[in-house]
């Protein structure tokens, strides 16, 4: 029995809202669902199986009927939906009363649920988020079916205010796999439950590849077997960046460096970058500029001024400067904490702008 597991597509997104690529990734979120749609049909699996937070909000009539549309054009394969947090069936909810295409099975209650497809012995089960948060632990106590040859359970949660599990109960309750949804980082937690993160990163701190799962349990003498792959399809990386300047560092300089950085992992990605180190006390870097070379959602300057403490301290020996430097160095704090204050409060007395 072949599937796939997708979760947090979150269509209807604008990543990075306000920043000129905005309506660009909301449109490519789109765009890889429907190439898993395409990686269907042919692939050809028995089920797609999706683990909550398909749309990003309460879904939109329209958005429901392109997505049908799509699953309409794959009726070979059986698709099994729960809602999520972000998507959850309100009593207002365009989910209430919206009719599916035949192959399409949506858990629309906080009880779990089952559904048995004889044809290839296997029995799903799920519930929905109908509120946005699930406090209680809703899935204890949920067991497989021992007369079905496949059990699957879909969830979508596993935290203290969205649906709290018990991870070990879970993988000791019969189920074959555990479609996992709600985290966005791709874990294995082992290999019968499994979050496969979103396809499509959402923010800067998605970094890292993003995709699905394409699964297959069989048979082996009688002994059941699973085996899984990860499959990466995110168009678009988050990256971090961090950047160590030196007193020879310029403005100028840190810009080439930061050019060359998304030259080496792709223009078209959206970085965030870390300025460290230490810098000329003279230069102040306008981080406003760096973040308009690309995609860039931030520069953080990080970096100190790189002080000559005893010089100041020799050459204002008779006012506040090298008062304060003196007073510092007699305090009985840690090296960092004092390397803190005379930066900071060296700056300010120098009447040096930081970041």
């Amino acid at each position: 029995m072949k599937f796939i597991h997708m979760a947090d597509m979150h269509l209807g997104a604008e990543p990075d809202k306000g920043f000129p690529w905005s309506a660009e990734r909301a449109e490519q979120i789109w765009e890889t669902f429907r190439e898993i749609i395409e990686r269907c049909r042919t692939e050809k699996p028995d089920l797609l199986l999706i683990a909550g937070d398909l749309f990003h909000k309460q879904p939109l009539v329209r958005e429901l009927k392109e997505v049908d549309a799509l699953f309409a054009s794959i009726p070979e394969v059986r698709v099994v939906i729960i809602a999520g947090n972000h998507d959850y069936i309100s009593g207002i909810s365009n989910y209430n009363g919206f009719e599916w295409s035949p192959n399409v099975i949506f858990f629309k209650t906080e009880e779990l649920q089952s559904v048995y497809f004889e044809d290839i012995d296997t029995r799903v089960w799920g519930l929905s988020f109908c509120h946005r948060q699930i406090h209680e632990p809703l899935l204890d106590g949920a067991e497989a079916d021992a007369s079905a040859g496949v059990n699957i359970l879909l969830m979508h949660g596993g935290e203290n205010s969205n649906l709290p599990v018990d991870r070990k109960k879970l993988l000791s309750s019969g189920f074959d796999y555990i479609a996992c949804g709600h985290f966005h980082t791709p874990t294995t937690v082992e290999e019968r439950m499994i979050y496969p993160g979103c396809p499509e990163p959402l923010e800067k701190n998605d970094i890292g590849r993003r995709g699905y799962i394409i699964g297959d349990i069989g048979n082996d003498g009688g002994a059941k077997t699973l085996t899984t792959e990860y499959v990466t399809c995110n168009k678009v990386s988050y990256f971090k960046e961090e950047i160590e300047v030196t007193g020879d560092t310029t403005q100028f300089m840190l810009e080439d460096e930061i050019r060359e950085r998304i030259a080496e992992d792709g223009g078209n990605n959206i970085f965030t970058f870390r300025i460290v180190g230490r810098r000329d006390p003279d230069i102040v870097f306008d981080t406003g500029r760096a973040e308009r070379i690309g995609r860039i959602t931030e520069v953080r300057d990080e970096s100190e001024p790189d002080y000559d403490f005893e010089r100041l301290e020799a050459d204002n020996r008779d006012n506040i400067i090298g008062q304060f430097i003196k007073s510092i160095r007699k305090a009985q704090i840690d090296d960092e904490t004092a390397e803190k204050a005379l930066n900071y409060g060296i700056s300010a007395l120098l009447g040096q702008d930081r970041k």
